[in-house]
């Protein structure tokens, strides 16, 4: 199955987080199909923290992907943040 999900990064208490679509075997951290965000939760005010490509998201979710809990709600605060902008 392939399923949306967060690829960590970053350095040691430095985080940073790939959104991924990934085959559900593969290891957290292994290969992926396509790359379609990030989130930075650790990112300085005034500094982008959090993009999502929507169209990918839908198109991927379209072919039978499953969005993990947490992308699940990245997806709806991403959707929040560009209504309010």
């Amino acid at each position: 199955m392939v399923v949306i999900r967060l690829a960590r990064g970053g350095a040691n208490k430095r985080p940073f987080f790939h959104l991924v679509v990934a085959d559900s075997r593969r290891a957290a951290s292994g290969k992926f199909l396509e790359r379609v965000g990030f989130y930075d939760p650790k990112a300085p005010e005034g500094r982008e923290s959090l993009r999502i490509d929507v169209e990918r998201v839908k198109h991927w979710e379209g072919k039978g992907a499953k969005c993990s809990s947490t992308v699940e709600r990245l997806v709806k605060q991403f959707g929040k943040s560009k209504k309010a902008a």
